[in-house]
């Protein structure tokens, strides 16, 4: 049961965090909000989260898939590292940069809210690696073996986390826009801090290999 609580938490966390910083989909989100109302901002929140469950339960299946070739765990970690590493150097400058930048809404076509949301989901190609990364991660530390039940509560986290981040954009842009920059300069610090513990977790996973 502690175990199903730290996969939650963890997964949870980090499906929050990564879809914290402004971006196509939080962006939508809240513009979706602003013309067509609340509710269907909450819609295209739900949209997004549905289509990232789906992504995730790929990347569960590619990462269950690798993990039965012990062989390449070893190659895997280190490109891992090497992406965690890239990452963290991008989100600590993207959080430098936006003090000059200023933030806009993304301008798109009214449609289905819902529909749009799993649409423009769908297109963030970054997903399914991400979360087979962090799959990876967690099933090397013990935190997740594939059960039925460590997969259900993964994916259902990632979603959950994700919505959030949606729903948040959706009902409090219009009391935050001010707070933006500084909201998203914070938001990508997190993630280069995360970033940075994936990378201490991958190296001390690599040197017990060793």
């Amino acid at each position: 049961m502690q175990q199903l609580g730290i996969l939650l938490v963890f997964t949870f966390g980090a499906a929050f965090f990564a879809s914290l910083p402004p971006g196509l989909l939080n962006m939508n989100a809240a513009k979706t909000s602003v013309e067509k109302g609340k509710a269907n901002g909450v819609i295209f929140g739900l949209g997004v989260a549905i289509m990232v469950m789906l992504q995730t339960y790929l990347a569960v299946r590619i990462a269950r898939f690798l993990m039965r070739n012990p062989d390449v765990i070893g190659m895997l970690l280190k490109i891992a590292l090497v992406v965690f590493a890239v990452l963290a150097v991008f989100f600590f400058v993207k959080a430098k940069k936006l003090d000059s930048q200023p933030l806009e809404i993304v301008a798109s076509k009214k449609r289905n809210s819902f529909s749009k949301g799993l649409f423009l989901a769908a297109i963030n190609l970054l997903t399914i690696p991400f979360y087979s990364g962090l799959n990876t991660i967690f099933h090397a530390q013990g935190f997740m073996d594939y059960s039925v039940i460590d997969e259900v509560v993964f994916i259902l986290a990632a979603g959950g986390g994700t919505f959030l981040a949606m729903y948040l954009y959706a009902f409090y842009f219009n009391k935050m826009e001010r707070k933006t920059n500084r909201f998203s300069k914070n938001s990508n610090y997190i993630l280069s801090v995360l970033m940075i513990v994936l990378m201490v977790i991958t190296s001390i996973r690599l040197f017990n290999q060793s």
